[in-house]
């Protein structure tokens, strides 16, 4: 699975990167119908609590799947953003046939 990152508004991390390569792994190894990641990290300066925002968009067979979350650390944004996902694929999975 080929992941893209775009960072807006933050400097580029390479440890975030990292960390959310690996989560995505982990992923794309329970389901192996994906085929990649866009993964957009942001951070919003009105939002003082919170600003750490992460979007992440799926493309696999069928319509494209997409999550976010807005928390106060990147690490938790992407691990939200993850669980969202999953639950999705989850449900997707149910419906999806290999022929």
């Amino acid at each position: 699975m080929t992941v893209n990152f775009q960072y807006v508004n933050t400097d580029v991390s390479e440890t975030l990167s990292k960390f959310t390569r690996e989560k995505l792994e982990k992923l794309a190894d329970k389901f192996e119908f994906l085929i990649s990641a866009q993964v957009y990290i942001k951070h919003d300066d009105k939002d003082h609590d919170a600003g750490k925002i992460c979007n992440i968009e799926l493309s696999l067979p069928g319509p494209r799947i997409f999550a976010t979350s807005n928390e106060a650390a990147y690490e938790m944004a992407v691990n939200a953003t993850i669980s969202d996902l999953t639950r999705q694929l989850k449900k997707r999975k149910e419906v999806f046939k290999i022929y």
